[in-house]
């Protein structure tokens, strides 16, 4: 009985399956019933780390993103690193009261309230490309308001890309249709 070959594994898929396995469930964190999906192990992996971040750049490359975006506080440990491989400028996407010169702000609703972000108002030329790269997609609301804030500044949000989707809470959904959404673990 003869069986087909498995076909090899892509680079992309070799690499989740990596960063699938790095990342460390904590349970009952922030609160109880939580199962928290933590990356500070990736982060300790300095190669697997450095491989995430050239995933993050590949990504803005193929996407002609001219600028990329980093949301407070583990998007920037990803979009920076990125930004720096290709040269590309780097915009921050931060909590109210972080910045110093002039900003835009974007409120959105939580499951129990609301939150606000803010971008400087000089953060992109008006014919920008951006990419926008968080550590993690749960709800939406946040990534939501920061593709707002970057169509608000005259650019075009290009790719958003996450290192972990929680597909469980449907966060895409809140996301702007036609805006390519990656992501290189699925849960």
């Amino acid at each position: 009985m003869s069986t087909a070959p498995t076909p090899p594994a892509t680079p992309a898929s070799d690499l989740a399956t990596r960063v699938r396995a790095a990342i460390r469930d904590v349970p009952d964190f922030p609160k109880p019933g939580i199962l928290f999906k933590d990356i500070t192990t990736v982060l300790q992996d300095g190669p697997l780390y450095a491989e995430v971040c050239r995933w993050f750049a590949d990504l803005a490359k193929r996407s002609g993103a001219t600028h990329l975006a980093g949301i407070e506080s583990r998007g920037f440990l990803f979009a920076a690193p990125a930004a720096a491989a290709l040269g590309l400028p780097l915009a921050l996407v931060r909590k109210p009261g972080k910045l110093p010169y002039r900003t835009r702000k974007c409120s959105y609703s939580l499951e129990y309230g609301t939150d606000c972000i803010e971008m400087h108002e000089d953060s992109f030329p008006a014919d920008a490309r951006v990419l926008l790269a968080d550590d993690l997609l749960a709800t939406g609301g946040t990534m939501s308001a920061a593709c707002s804030l970057v169509r608000d500044l005259g650019a075009e949000v290009v790719q958003v890309a996450f290192v972990v989707d929680l597909s469980f809470l449907n966060g895409r959904a809140r996301l702007p249709a036609g805006v390519p959404v990656e992501a290189l673990v699925r849960y």
